[in-house]
């Protein structure tokens, strides 16, 4: 093998590219690459050395090189990127700016040069980004789709897109396999939330009274002392979000239940889940003006939490996985906690809404009734997880 000042020869290379004698430039670098002392360095040199000379063949063999080398050299990304928008492939182009932007450090960081070429990177990925959609949209209307026509496909093409990230079930407690990933599940599979809904104005009055009584709510998230102090984003006895129990570890509260005996009344044609010591549970949930409640999840994945919201101020709302939604009085949904979700009081006035939780409808008679005594087993060997609201 050739035996090379490699040094001397990169520092030539290097002045020759500056002055724009791409020949003499190419000429050293392929020097070196000849007599196997090129690194990524060189191999980037030799691409910017033939791209200045027009050989988009041999540039596109050395920014392979130096990609296989370091496969986040943002100069070589960048080149590669701009190689395939100039050969007009879109999909391509568009995944080597964003691997770009992706493995670029923060702008501070970076020299002025290669912060411009981050910057560049960002715009052309947005760029790609709005023509590969309006693209996609095209060909799906000239086929036919209409946005509303299918809701899961319409979330799907959101995820492709990039606009929506995917979310699972994390139950924090119990976890069942094989259940449908659903944020919120439609309303057709829920015959009786129409009769409830037909109850709200009453239930409404009696919340109203209960937000003008003094402590008739306490703190929702409570201290246990049988149990360790978990992160609670600032919920654990505050009072910014609070409850007023109906129904508590399976248990009608007496006292509560005599001051909305309507709501009491509406919630018995519901098919709430009966497990002693832990089901049914309903409350009227109070969110207080300019609160928020931190991202969670639920414990176990074998329920579905209902909402009917009864006092909703402008500036009120609710996300689940990726879907955000802003409550309206009367209209109930159903959703799964154990699915990361959050919500939000923007308003100067308290929000509040029914919520209790029923059986997920995929589950058998059987498994209901496993999943019934597996709990109750539990709580045998003491208080047990605390698998509530």
């Amino acid at each position: 093998m050739q035996t090379i000042e490699k040094g001397p020869l990169v520092s030539r290379a290097v002045d020759a590219l500056r002055r724009g004698e791409a020949k003499a430039s190419r000429r050293l670098f392929e020097e070196i690459v000849a007599a196997g002392h090129a690194d990524g360095a060189v191999w980037l040199g030799l691409a910017l050395a033939c791209r200045a000379e027009g050989d988009h063949g041999r540039k596109l063999e050395a920014v392979d090189q130096a990609l296989a080398i370091n496969p986040r050299d943002l100069r070589a990304l960048s080149l590669k990127a701009d190689h395939f928008a100039d050969a007009g492939d879109l999909r391509a182009a568009a995944a080597f700016y964003g691997a770009l932007v992706n493995a670029a450090p923060p702008a501070d960081q970076l020299t002025p040069d290669l912060a411009r070429e981050v910057a560049r990177a960002q715009q052309m990925t947005q760029r790609y980004a709005g023509a590969i959609e309006a693209h996609i949209r095209d060909r799906l209307a000239a086929a036919g789709f209409a946005e509303g026509s299918s809701p899961r496909f319409a979330q799907s093409l959101e995820i492709a897109l990039g606009r929506r990230a995917v979310f699972h079930q994390a139950p924090r407690h119990y976890f069942f396999p094989e259940l449908p990933h659903v944020q919120f599940f439609d309303r057709a599979t829920f015959p009786w939330l129409e009769a409830l809904e037909a109850h709200t104005p009453a239930i409404r009055e009696e919340v109203a009274a209960l937000m003008s009584a003094d402590g008739a709510f306490s703190p929702y998230v409570e201290r246990a002392a049988d149990r360790p102090l978990e992160r609670t984003g600032g919920m654990l006895e505050n009072p910014d979000w609070s409850a007023h129990y109906l129904w508590k570890n399976g248990e009608l509260v007496p006292e509560n239940a005599e001051r909305s005996p309507r709501t009491v009344q509406a919630l018995e044609e519901v098919p709430l889940p009966r497990i002693p010591g832990r089901s049914p549970m309903a409350i009227f949930s109070l969110l207080q003006p300019r609160t928020r409640i931190p991202p969670h999840n639920g414990f176990i994945n074998t329920r579905l939490i209902c909402h009917l919201p009864l006092v909703v101020p402008p500036g009120c709302g609710f996300r689940v996985g990726n879907e955000v939604r802003q409550w309206q009085e009367g209209r109930a949904w159903l959703f799964d906690d154990t699915i990361e979700h959050e919500a939000w009081n923007d308003s100067d006035r308290p929000r509040a809404i029914l919520l209790f939780e029923v059986w997920r409808p995929e589950l058998s008679e059987e498994e209901r009734a496993l999943v019934s005594t597996m709990v109750q087993a539990i709580d045998a060997l003491g208080r047990g997880a605390d698998w509530g609201a």
